[in-house]
């Protein structure tokens, strides 16, 4: 088997294309391989499909493809074009790689697998390529990914922020909370960022969402209540976000009562913050007599960890009357307790009550869009920041998008011209 039928194999060259020279050049490890169509064919106008007869060729073009025997390999094809009498003179779809792309379909599936793993700059390295072209193949994927979905609005949705940088720099998150992914990213967190989503679906799409969980940030309540029916019913906070408040009611009760105690000597609070953030089964073995001893101290930080853990059991519930029956008493319990941190809690839960309690009816949390949170700032940390909102945003779509990214090489159709 001589060269030319080693990567005629190799590569997959199929009639009417053949392989006409290759080289070799060891100092530089590269191979070049020079690939042409036989006579006497037609190829298909890439407007209307009709087979025309070849009117000339491109100038040589170069593509980069996957490495043979440790050397780097380049294809040289002259593309045909063609003579459409609609259309004019076309330029064929050749097969090799994507419109405007120096390198081949393969080597851009093998770009892409590694650029799941590690940064643009290590997949550069490891493949001896230009940072800007494997920057170009990820954002020419997440392109193609987003042409390729369907344009359906998912039932249930999870909407939440994201920092791009210092300064308050955010970026609004629409998650898929049935399919695990982000379905839409947008700049800042005001009303216009939700807005933008909603505004790409119809009214019958709209109409179908189900459920939305979010934090009880008013513009995207507000984003909410003006794009999808009967809203109201549908929004729910989020638990996390939701216990969240009365979490840092407990700390700020914690730090007013340890100073009370540090001007009298007293020094027992040093040291268990965490104690009394975390929930009762998440305290380490090896403190919870520390912590036992420290419930059975008469402590305003005591009572206020009482009332949080209470406020866990409102989600066990699955019924809209036993949620608020429950939270009725604890509203009371909260609001009597003479811990001004606390009350001020209560009294902010009570004015979103009512999309406290749809998750009696939609059991559904930003769980899973805070994890999404947790790979985007992965992605953040490996890519050393994101200075483009842009490129920050391609980056999301591209690890936690869910989209189809990969290109489609298809043979080139062709006849032959009768004698």
């Amino acid at each position: 088997m001589n060269e030319k039928q080693f990567y005629t194999e190799l590569l997959g060259v199929k009639d009417p294309w053949h392989i006409t020279m290759v080289t070799l050049d060891m100092q530089r490890k590269r191979v070049d391989i020079y690939i042409e169509h036989r006579p006497g064919i037609q190829f298909p106008c890439p407007i209307c499909q009709t087979f025309c007869s070849v009117y000339d060729h491109t100038r040589e073009r170069e593509f980069r493809h996957l490495q043979t025997c440790q050397a780097a390999t380049y294809l040289h094809v002259r593309v045909p074009r063609i003579q459409c009498p609609d259309h004019g003179v076309q330029q064929v779809v050749h097969g090799l790689a994507e419109e405007n792309s120096s390198v081949t379909h393969e080597l851009e599936r093998h770009v892409l697998n590694l650029e799941q793993e590690c940064s643009i700059a290590g997949t550069a390295r490891l493949l001896e390529l230009d940072w800007h072209t494997c920057w170009d193949i990820q954002e020419r994927a997440v392109a193609r990914g987003l042409a390729r979905k369907p344009r359906q609005m998912p039932t249930r949705l999870g909407v939440d922020e994201k920092s791009i940088a210092s300064g308050h720099k955010y970026e609004t998150i629409v998650c898929d909370l049935d399919r695990g992914t982000v379905d839409h990213v947008a700049d800042d967190r005001d009303q216009a960022s939700l807005e933008s989503y909603y505004r790409q679906f119809t009214e019958e799409q709209r109409a179908a969402v189900k459920a939305v969980a979010m934090d009880m940030w008013e513009p995207y309540i507000a984003a909410t209540k003006a794009y999808l029916p009967h809203a109201g019913q549908k929004i729910v906070f989020d638990r996390f976000h939701v216990m969240r408040y009365v979490i840092d009611a407990v700390d700020t009760v914690r730090k007013q009562e340890h100073e009370c105690l540090k001007r009298t000597g007293c020094r027992i609070l040093t040291g268990t913050k965490y104690l009394w953030l975390w929930n009762r089964e998440n305290i380490p073995r090896k403190r919870r007599s520390q912590f036992r001893d420290l419930r059975n101290q008469d402590l305003q930080t005591g009572r206020a960890w009482s009332i949080k853990e209470h406020l866990r059991h409102l989600w066990s519930y699955r019924t809209l009357g036993w949620m608020r029956k429950l939270f009725r008493s604890w509203y009371s319990w909260a609001t009597h307790s003479r811990l001004a941190p606390i009350i001020k809690a209560a009294r902010t839960l009570k004015a979103h009550l009512e999309n406290i309690l749809t998750y009696a009816i939609h059991p559904i949390t930003n769980a899973l869009s805070e994890s999404l949170n947790g790979k985007i700032e992965k992605v953040k940390r490996l890519a050393c920041g994101f200075r483009n909102r842009s490129h920050y945003g391609t980056a999301i779509y591209f690890h936690c998008g869910g989209l189809d990214l990969y290109p489609r090489r298809s043979s080139l159709p062709y006849q032959i011209i009768p004698a």
